[in-house]
């Protein structure tokens, strides 16, 4: 049994307003399950597949007071098409973020509610990824959390040392997700989590104990829904969804 990534859960303010600058970021299409849920995915995609890592914007009152655990990486082809990408992206609402990066290649900036995100330089390894490169989780450390997430998801590693680690789907598609360590401690629920999916015919309850044996813990959000909600062995929350 395993689980797949299968999108990545953000919350908004505004989740048209902020889906909607993401869909022009990513060139993707947007649809909504309902009132306050906005979600994106690339046109003609039938969900899910490992080629893209969608993403639902969910909304919710609650400000952004730190800085994300979880965001997203752009890929480029060239260094000018880095800097086009960030022109437009700056012209869509985005500004320009410091969270210590010091002098580097890349480029960081915040969508319009503030969720960090880099443009990076060009890179061999992310050119047939899409338009995300890597979903990147802030973590003590990379290669416990790359154990986990390995064993918890049918997602090859491909890399890991003490100071990160890649993995990326067993078909060899889409973008990557990687664990990068950083002194900051995570405080409070994070604002931007990942969502796995069993496969079809498989079991969520039987599911989500694997899970528990491998290290998650479970999180009871005080109502009856139908997924499950669980934490990473640091903390992280993450949604088991039902199989599909």
């Amino acid at each position: 049994m395993a689980t797949r990534l299968v999108q990545i859960n953000m919350k908004a303010r505004d989740d048209s307003a902020l889906g909607g600058f993401w869909a022009q970021a990513l060139g993707w299409g947007v649809s909504s399950e309902g009132p306050g849920v906005t979600n994106l995915e690339p046109e003609g995609f039938v969900y899910p597949d490992p080629v893209a890592v969608c993403v639902d914007l969910i909304v919710s009152p609650e400000p952004k007071t730190v800085k994300n655990r979880v965001h997203v990486d752009l890929a480029t082809t060239s260094k000018d098409h880095q800097a086009q990408v960030v022109a437009r992206l700056k012209d869509l609402g985005a500004t320009a973020a410091e969270v210590g990066q010091g002098e580097v290649p890349w480029t960081v900036l915040a969508d319009p509610e503030g969720n960090e995100f880099c443009v990076l330089d060009p890179r061999p390894l992310y050119q047939d990824t899409g338009p995300i490169a890597a979903v990147v989780v802030d973590c003590a450390d990379p290669r416990a959390m790359a154990r986990f997430w390995s064993e918890a998801t049918d997602w090859t590693l491909h890399e890991v040392t003490d100071q990160g680690a890649r993995l990326r789907s067993a078909k060899g598609v889409g973008p990557y997700l990687e664990f990068v360590r950083t002194p900051d401690v995570k405080s409070g629920w994070n604002r931007v989590h990942l969502d796995v999916r069993p496969y079809p015919g498989d079991d969520l309850e039987v599911e989500a104990a694997r899970l528990r044996s491998l290290g998650a813990t479970p999180i009871d959000l005080g109502k009856d829904v139908r997924w499950r909600v669980l934490a990473d062995p640091e903390g992280n929350e993450f949604c088991l969804l039902t199989p599909s």
